[in-house]
């Protein structure tokens, strides 16, 4: 039982790794504010899946979790959108990254199985989304959002910390 959860959470962690907003970024190509925007409205989508996908399977601790994700994402979406406006950037947005889909696999997951692919499919996209700012951050092209993306990454960082700890302890 123990290999078919270790299999499935590295097919979900290899299938969100593509999805992920610094895996759009091609190449070793700096991103643009352009990049870093919709990558970063992209982790919120995938942040508002995961509090959809807690609804059906979710218990109270993953439920307020993701709870608290998606308002931390929604906060910051405000924010992002100001800075969008004030430079002028429209993102091109992509394919979604299904959260639902990739932590409510497998489709009878339950309990503590659904617990550690909840964690599971948010470490790839935290790190991912970390990678594309500190990529940014080396040569941007909005002080604005620089300063945006600096105030982030601690928070982007606690996150992913607090993620793979609690996936160690399931």
């Amino acid at each position: 039982m123990r290999i078919l959860v270790a299999i499935i959470l590295a097919f979900i962690s290899t299938a969100a790794l593509a999805d992920s907003p610094g895996e759009q970024i091609q190449g070793d190509r700096t991103p643009t504010a352009t990049d870093v925007i919709g990558g970063l409205y992209a982790l919120s989508r995938f942040q508002q899946g995961l509090l959809e996908s807690t609804d059906l399977k979710g218990n109270a601790e993953v439920k307020n979790l993701a709870a608290l994700r998606a308002e931390e994402a929604a906060k910051r979406d405000k924010a992002l959108k100001e800075i969008q406006d004030r430079i002028g950037a429209e993102p091109r947005i992509g394919k979604a990254a299904s959260a639902g889909a990739s932590v409510a696999e497998p489709e009878s997951a339950d309990g503590p199985t659904y617990v550690r692919s909840f964690y599971a499919a948010q470490i790839p996209e935290y790190d991912s989304a970390i990678r594309m700012l500190e990529h940014y951050l080396k040569a941007p092209d909005s002080a604005a959002l620089a300063a945006f993306a600096r105030d982030q990454l601690p928070r982007l960082r606690a996150q992913l910390k607090d993620a793979e700890r609690t996936m160690a302890d399931k």
